[in-house]
């Protein structure tokens, strides 16, 4: 039977995953189910697939191995095509199927705080995560939005997933942020801290906020707009939905218990903290 699954990545010792699918696994009575985490590089990625048998229902995939698993799966939806990259392999009737649960985490993550049609989006950061953000940005209505980031050289790729959603994208600087932070929503894909030269403009513009960072939380971006009494979306809602939707993938199932999962997560966080 198979009823092994795991996350995969380099760095991956701080995975929250391990807790969230665990969490779940016990409260819907799966005995036997197991989820484990793998330090795994980009070049491991084929070797390590190969050597999974009948036993494996899944993997959840984080950096750098989303662009990587496309050209190893045998069947991939036409979402994670769409974005250019799969964060989930399910392993079913003897083939790899890679999908994309992030647009999915993001839509509901923006949505649960309220956050279900923006008139205007910016988007800080130009990887993988800012590929997922316009994607899903495009799926609450958008129609254009604007990616802020260090070197506009090297945004081409994530602009076209954007414009593949329908989004016309407006490539820009990250030094004009304060200029630029009169959007309705703000997202922040950048790495913890590198955003915190922009917590006065955002701050300042009434923007909410959706800041990928979930620990150490909150970052100096969303302490700012949250005390100005601005809508803040952290980055652990994102990884809560996602990973609500890859256990139901893997599982089969849709009785995915959200706030057993949302608990242990939370709770997980608060123990790293005082740790």
């Amino acid at each position: 039977m198979a009823n092994r699954a795991a996350v995969l990545g380099s760095p991956i010792t701080h995975s929250l995953s391990p807790v969230l699918h665990r969490a779940a696994y016990a409260a819907m009575g799966l005995e036997g189910w197991s989820y484990g985490a793998f330090e795994c590089a980009e070049d491991g990625l084929a070797g390590f697939l190969d050597g999974l048998d009948g036993t494996w229902a899944g993997l959840s995939l984080t950096m750098p191995l989303k662009r990587a698993a496309l050209g190893l799966v045998d069947v991939v939806s036409d979402l994670a095509v769409a974005v250019g990259g799969a964060n989930t392999i399910v392993l079913r009737d003897g083939a790899r199927h890679g999908d994309n649960t992030d647009v999915s985490g993001i839509v509901t993550a923006l949505a649960e705080a309220g956050l279900r049609a923006p008139a205007s989006a910016l988007v800080l950061g130009g990887g993988a995560t800012a590929a997922s953000a316009l994607a899903a940005l495009s799926r609450l209505g958008l129609q254009e939005a604007t990616l802020a980031v260090r070197d506009p050289s090297r945004a081409g790729e994530t602009a076209e997933v954007g414009e593949r959603f329908g989004l016309k994208v407006h490539v820009d600087v990250l030094e004009r942020v304060p200029q630029l932070a009169t959007a309705e929503l703000v997202v922040s894909t950048l790495p913890g801290g590198a955003a915190d030269a922009f917590a006065a403009p955002v701050a300042a513009s009434g923007a909410a906020l959706f800041d990928v960072v979930y620990a150490p939380w909150p970052t100096a971006l969303a302490a700012a707009v949250e005390r100005v009494g601005g809508t803040v979306v952290g980055g652990f809602a994102m990884l809560l939905h996602q990973a609500v939707r890859q256990v139901a993938l893997m599982t089969g199932r849709d009785d995915v218990p959200v706030e057993a999962m949302r608990a242990a997560g939370e709770a997980e966080l608060r123990r790293r903290a005082s740790a």
